[in-house]
């Protein structure tokens, strides 16, 4: 068995030359490759292409890289997780390209297997998609979209043996897993590296094959950033928003898998009980999410979508976020739960961005809403300027058309019956003057 080069992180970022295409691993700063990064960040390289879901946080991890003016372009899914990317990006300092989430992981996964590029019903009819090769596959619009490779790949891992076979812990595949296939230098980041022969070849994410270097590095407290705690996490909480959490818990049945988008959505999830039987997923790489535990932070625990540390339930599995949008695009998961900033008569959604601001934060929605079984979308009944969200027709990006299957508000739960805009209830307290007031899309009542 071939013994994989150990190397310093200084000597890994010495194979980085200037103009090349970078990925990072990692979902916020959870299984990012930080001490790589921060390695890279001390040398003069520069104009580099940057692949990652999000660009580090403000001088942590890729983003040392982009307060230094080494990245020329981002390539990935939540930028506005680091305000320094927003800012780059507005300035023209940084040229960004946007893809949804699962699209972005699909893209590495074939780069890595060598297959040129897929076709994917995510995107369809939104800007993203604008510029794209579509095709009708089924009846239904499919975006094609390129394989994505690199010349190095920088990944973490939680251990690996001398020559080179990878274990990834909890959720800390993300989009390691897949980056480690897709690029023509692999360096591995790991926490330990054991001899040969200590791990079991059954828990090896990563062959030996795939990796070329490894780097020893313990991961700190500080080095975690958003993530190191669960203080700062608070969920903002109020009457109102837990009658609508009330009212979408009781759509949902036991066995449901179901994914909850940030926001008012993630409050279902402090509801929930054992008895509920409900299994929830999320899209950075878990199934069977528990409650935020009383204090620690992803040291100690798998965190969510929303970069949160969560407890995991008995029976919980982990996975990297390839297999996760697998899971969504093929229609494994029973009910997503979303936040809206518009749902028009058509059924479609927007809620991903708006006006005056970059076009910089999809992450998974555009999948999530395109490939849940059924959608349902929690929302205020308007906007902070009184403007109604429920519209004739979305006038902010979409995120999927005609996919909404219920909507619900502080004021009233609407559905869409044979394809049509319905008023189905009222919420307690609430007069039907006041709902039709404050929504300005038509609809049928059927109270």
């Amino acid at each position: 068995m071939k013994q994989v080069p150990q190397i310093t992180a200084e000597a890994a970022a010495a194979l980085v030359k200037d103009g090349d295409v970078l990925m990072a691993g990692g979902f916020g700063m959870t299984g990012a490759p930080i001490h790589l990064l921060h390695a890279l960040a001390a040398t003069a390289t520069r104009d580099l292409t940057y692949i990652g879901n999000n660009v580090g946080e403000p001088g942590l991890g890729g983003g040392r890289l982009l307060r230094n003016g080494q990245i020329k372009k981002a390539i990935g899914s939540f930028f506005t997780s680091n305000p320094e990317a927003v800012a780059a990006a507005q300035s023209g300092a940084l040229n960004v390209q946007l893809l949804p989430q699962g699209t972005l992981s699909e893209a590495i996964r074939a780069g890595g297997a060598g297959i040129g590029g897929f076709y994917t019903p995510t995107a369809s009819g939104t800007v993203i998609a604008a510029g794209h090769e579509t095709r009708d596959i089924n009846g239904r619009p499919h975006v094609f979209v390129e394989a994505l490779r690199a010349n190095v790949a920088f990944i973490r891992a939680w251990q690996a043996d001398t020559a080179g076979n990878l274990v990834y812990r909890m959720t800390e595949q993300n989009f390691n897993k897949a980056m480690a296939m897709a690029a023509d230098v692999v360096i591995a980041e790991v926490e330990h590296i054991v001899p040969l022969g200590q791990l079991d070849p059954n828990t090896i994410h990563t062959p030996a094959n795939y990796v070329d270097y490894l780097v020893q590095a313990h991961t700190t407290l500080e080095e975690l950033g958003s993530s190191a705690s669960v203080e700062g996490s608070a969920k903002k909480v109020n009457d109102s928003r837990m009658n609508m959490v009330r009212r979408a818990l009781a759509e949902l049945h036991p066995g449901d898998v179901v994914n909850l988008g940030v926001g008012i959505p993630t409050l279902v999830a402090d509801l929930i009980t054992a008895e509920h039987g409900i299994i929830l997923h999320t899209e950075n790489g878990m199934l069977g999410v528990g409650p935020a535990p009383r204090n620690g932070g992803a040291m100690e625990y798998p965190v969510n979508a929303g970069k949160i540390p969560v407890t995991a339930l008995p029976g919980s599995s982990y996975f990297d976020s390839a297999d996760s949008f697998a899971m969504i695009r093929g229609g494994h998961i029973d009910v997503a739960i979303m936040g809206g900033l518009q749902v028009d008569e058509q059924a479609n959604l927007a809620n991903w961005a708006v006006p005056g601001k970059p076009l910089l934060g999809v992450g998974g929605a555009m999948d999530l809403a395109s490939g849940a079984r059924r959608l349902i979308i929690t929302m205020t009944h308007t906007g902070q300027d009184g403007s109604p969200k429920l519209v004739p027709e979305c006038t902010l990006p979409l995120t999927a058309r005609a996919a909404v299957d219920l909507v619900i508000t502080e004021l009233a739960v609407f559905g869409f019956p044979n394809g049509q805009l319905t008023l189905l209830e009222v919420m307690p307290g609430v007069t039907l003057d006041e709902v039709r007031a404050k929504t300005s899309a038509r609809f049928a009542e059927a109270l």
